[in-house]
């Protein structure tokens, strides 16, 4: 037992790839945070109209009260890359549609999935850079953004999926 006590999570341990950035760097990733952001919001949009079905109901409206916190999530970023002295980005990541509710709600997941892991790995960052009050309000973010995995999957059917790894 004693040899576990010095036992210390490192990145590769933990499944998150963390490397110390600069400020600069920061600011790119937090725009590429941001154009996902833009992603959610316009997904969150799409589908909370588009799913059809009794099963599906409760869901859309889900979605719709995400596409809001998303929204809100893409307000703080967009403060964030400013106060750092960046412009924020403007332009969304692609958006994934499909005629099919469960492909939807599966590319809703796998974007969350995605935010989550570099939501962990941002706020290492953050942290890094002595920017503590960013990393407090990525963190804020980071427990919608799993409240959003928990909805996506219950509403699939599956298990909550281990954002840690890359792995789906």
């Amino acid at each position: 037992m004693a040899e576990l006590e010095n036992v210390v999570a490192t990145p590769a341990s933990t499944g998150l790839e963390f490397q110390p950035v600069s400020r600069e760097e920061l600011v790119k990733l937090l725009n590429q945070d941001l154009a996902r952001e833009y992603q959610a919001v316009i997904s969150y949009v799409i589908y909370s109209q588009v799913l059809k079905g009794a099963q599906y109901m409760k869901i859309a409206a889900e979605l719709e009260i995400h596409a809001s916190e998303e929204l809100a999530h893409a307000i703080t970023l967009a403060k964030q890359v400013d106060y750092l002295g960046g412009m924020p980005a403007s332009v969304p990541e692609v958006v994934k549609t499909s005629e099919k509710a469960e492909d939807m709600l599966r590319f809703d997941l796998d974007a969350e999935n995605e935010t989550i892991r570099n939501y962990r790995i941002r706020v290492r960052q953050c942290e890094a850079l002595g920017e503590y009050a960013l990393a407090e309000q990525i963190r804020e973010i980071l427990v919608q953004e799993q409240d959003h995995q928990i909805a996506l999957a219950t509403a699939l059917g599956i298990d909550c999926p281990d954002a840690s790894s890359g792995k789906k």
